[in-house]
């Protein structure tokens, strides 16, 4: 999950380097909702993770 974040956290910069404002808002905008729900569910693995403990 965090890999797909990350590619089009790239592909944002990349398209807004070469100036498709459109095309990099979208994909910041799928990069960050990649992002947290990589948080979420890093945070409920971890939890889950200690109640079995």
């Amino acid at each position: 999950m965090l890999h797909y974040a990350v590619v089009f956290f790239v592909v944002a910069l990349i398209a807004a380097l070469l100036g498709f404002g459109g095309i990099a808002a979208g994909a910041a905008g799928i990069a960050k909702i990649l992002f947290v729900v990589f948080l979420v569910m890093a945070l409920v693995s971890f939890l889950f993770s200690l109640k079995k403990k």
